[in-house]
């Protein structure tokens, strides 16, 4: 109960997606949203390239609610829908920002190579400081944790809602 209280009153401003499922295990869905509520709303990246890796992470894992509920995110953060448009289908953005291009790599390279080379990562550090690429890497964690929760609870998107791919 203190759990559902404490997220209910953060800057999520309730519980719904992955926290129905983690309440099942109170202490970890404290930790889980402690981390969360840093990555969403203290982060060192601006908001558009946060989301854009948060949208990176939901499609390599295929979870919809993530990608449903991070797109508004992306577009209120300055990313452009063409971007995600073509990270819906799957494909390397046409049109990125050389910012957003580096985190689409850097990203990337995490998910299907589990490593980043030692010239992305000082890419990745000269363009968003040590911090940064910190931020980014645990953005990526994070959502792969609840990517792994929303598709194994299998949280379904809201009435009305159509899968993004």
């Amino acid at each position: 109960m203190r759990v559902h209280q404490s997220i209910a009153a953060g800057p999520r401003g309730g519980v719904r997606g992955p926290f129905n499922a983690l309440l099942r295990s109170p202490e970890l869905a404290d930790r889980v949203q402690k981390v969360g509520e840093y990555l969403r709303f203290n982060t060192s990246l601006p908001a558009r390239l946060n989301e854009l890796a948060i949208l990176i992470n939901a499609r390599f894992w295929g979870s919809t609610y993530e990608w449903y509920a991070h797109r508004p995110l992306a577009f209120k953060g300055g990313l452009a829908e063409s971007v995600a448009a073509d990270l819906a289908r799957n494909e390397r953005p046409a049109s990125m920002q050389p910012d957003e291009a580096l985190v689409y790599d850097f990203c990337t390279a995490l998910h299907t190579q589990h490593v980043v080379d030692d010239a992305l990562f000082d890419r990745a550090v000269t363009l968003l400081g040590e911090r940064g690429v910190m931020d980014l890497i645990a953005v990526s964690g994070y959502y792969t944790l609840v990517s792994m929760v929303l598709n194994v609870a299998d949280i379904p998107l809201p009435a009305g809602a159509r899968s993004p791919w």
